[in-house]
């Protein structure tokens, strides 16, 4: 589980607070949830913030082939 946690991008602290929450049971399941879901969203926008790049720098690419003709 700490491996997985790492692999997602929590960092130690995030990580700590997950295992205890998940120690104390299935009461916590929302809570655990909840950081779960946060982390999925900061990584889709930084997915989408990536794409934006990829896309400036194709469009800077096309303008030198362009120019290029």
């Amino acid at each position: 589980m700490i491996m997985t946690l790492h692999d997602i991008g929590f960092d130690t602290e995030a990580v700590e607070t997950y295992i205890k929450l998940m120690l104390e049971g299935t009461l916590t399941e929302s809570r655990r949830m909840g950081m779960l879901n946060a982390k999925r969203n900061n990584t889709l926008d930084e997915i989408h913030f990536r794409e934006r790049q990829l896309e400036r720098m194709d469009y800077l690419k096309h303008e030198i082939q362009k120019n290029r003709m």
